[in-house]
């Protein structure tokens, strides 16, 4: 989308030019039916009559065939019609009868309809007022044909003010979860799932929690848990747990998907081996990928083991990992490998040893647990802390001190040497007389 220049520049007269676009869609509508009515000998009477929303009507209604204008012309005729509508008290009324139709394909360019199209949605976005409620359908138009032609990245740039808008636009929880779940599809049509994820869980915490078990929220909360687990690279799940719509499929008619979650959030591998042998056919049922998951649960589990570890020894056999993740010993690099570039561990692989040192491992939840831990942790390096400071502040003293010291003692030389001196002085100035 361009920067906002609240400005159509277009010379004339409203009645001249409305004449004149009238003109225009009759000698488009007389190529593809002769028997047309005259739109120009519609609006003429209206406009002698002073009556301009009655003509713009007319030629509001007529428009669609613009979308049959030729390349060339297809620009300069939208924004002629953009700008005798928005000269209209009544614009609001307009507007929505002129956007459906920058949706649909442009017959006379297949391949530049989608940008011709984008071309006059953002020049109506941006000559509307900053705070007008017209702009989030305007914006809704704009994802949809950016979705339908799979330009997600014209669109990315402009996201940074999404927020902003909002607040201008006064958007309530429907308009915004609507707002968030097209682009989320307009995402998605590019294979951008992580911009899809995040705007598909945006989408999911606009539900309240007094409509968390409806139909929708059920719904939502289902693909958004698909979503998740499906994503090679996802392995925080406590975002989702959080939600409500989420926490309330554990007791709504497909419990499973919350018990699935649950163990990708907090639980290992032989708990998720022994829930698959409970439900057989889920996975093929819901479309999942059971290497996926199989490949993302061995992966949290390694995570899981250490962190457990980074408390003791910091370390772990070879033998053990591969009893955790039920994977031969050859194996074990192969997957200690893989959690450090997935980012959930840093260590270092000790061969001779057949050990994985542990240097940094990711928490799969955060609760009291490891906020105790953390305290702890803190409270510890508090104590150290303090230990420091009071070995600097005994040595400063110390240092204080014998700086006194040394100070006084060459004071006392100093005063010693002057004393000398003045008898010295005395005993050359003195003048002996013979007797």
């Amino acid at each position: 989308m361009p920067t906002p220049s609240n400005t159509l520049l277009i010379e004339g007269v409203f009645e001249e030019l409305a004449e004149e676009l009238a003109q225009y869609i009759d000698d488009i509508q007389k190529k593809q039916n002769p028997d047309a009515s005259s739109v120009k000998s519609e609006i003429g009477p209206l406009l002698e009559q002073g009556k301009k929303d009655d003509a713009l009507k007319k030629l509001v209604t007529g428009s669609a065939v613009l979308n049959s204008a030729p390349e060339k012309e297809f620009i300069a005729a939208y924004n002629l019609l953009v700008h005798l509508v928005v000269q209209s008290p009544n614009l609001l009324i307009f507007l929505p009868k002129i956007i459906p139709n920058l949706c649909n394909p442009i017959s006379s360019s297949p391949a530049n309809g989608p940008g011709l199209s984008l071309s006059i949605l953002t020049t109506i976005f941006n000559i509307l007022p900053d705070d007008s409620e017209a702009r989030y359908h305007v914006f809704l138009a704009i994802l949809r044909v950016v979705r339908s032609a799979g330009l997600f990245e014209i669109l990315r740039p402009q996201l940074k003010n999404l927020d902003t808008w909002i607040r201008l636009w006064d958007t309530d929880d429907d308009d915004q979860r609507s707002l968030f779940l097209q682009i989320s599809d307009a995402a998605a049509s590019v294979g951008d799932d992580d911009e899809s994820y995040t705007y598909l869980l945006r989408a999911l915490r606009t539900i309240p929690a007094a409509e968390a078990s409806s139909p929708q929220a059920h719904d939502l909360a289902i693909r958004a848990c698909k979503a998740a687990l499906s994503h090679p690279t996802h392995f925080v799940f406590q975002d989702l747990t959080d939600c409500d719509a989420v926490q309330s499929l554990r007791h709504s008619d497909d419990p499973a998907w919350y018990e699935l979650l649950e163990l990708f959030n907090s639980e290992g591998l032989e708990d998720y081996t022994e829930w698959l042998d409970s439900h057989p056919d889920f996975l093929s049922h819901q479309k999942l990928d059971p290497a996926v998951l199989m490949r993302k649960m061995r992966l949290l589990t390694l995570a899981s083991l250490a962190a457990v570890e980074t408390q003791h020894e910091r370390s772990l056999p070879y033998a053990r990992i591969a009893r955790a993740l039920s994977i031969s010993a050859e194996d074990v690099e192969m997957w200690v490998i893989d959690v450090i570039r997935a980012g959930l561990v840093e260590g270092k692989l000790s061969q001779l040893n057949q050990t994985f040192l542990i240097h940094r491992s990711t928490y799969r939840v955060f609760g009291e647990k490891q906020w105790i831990e953390v305290q702890g942790r803190l409270d510890t390096w508090r104590a150290s802390l303090e230990g420091v400071l009071a070995v600097i502040k005994q040595e400063r003293l110390k240092m204080l001190s014998e700086n006194e010291r040394d100070l006084k003692e060459m004071e006392g030389k100093m005063n010693g040497g002057m004393a000398q001196g003045r008898r010295g002085t005395a005993a050359q100035g003195r003048i002996e007389f013979d007797d």
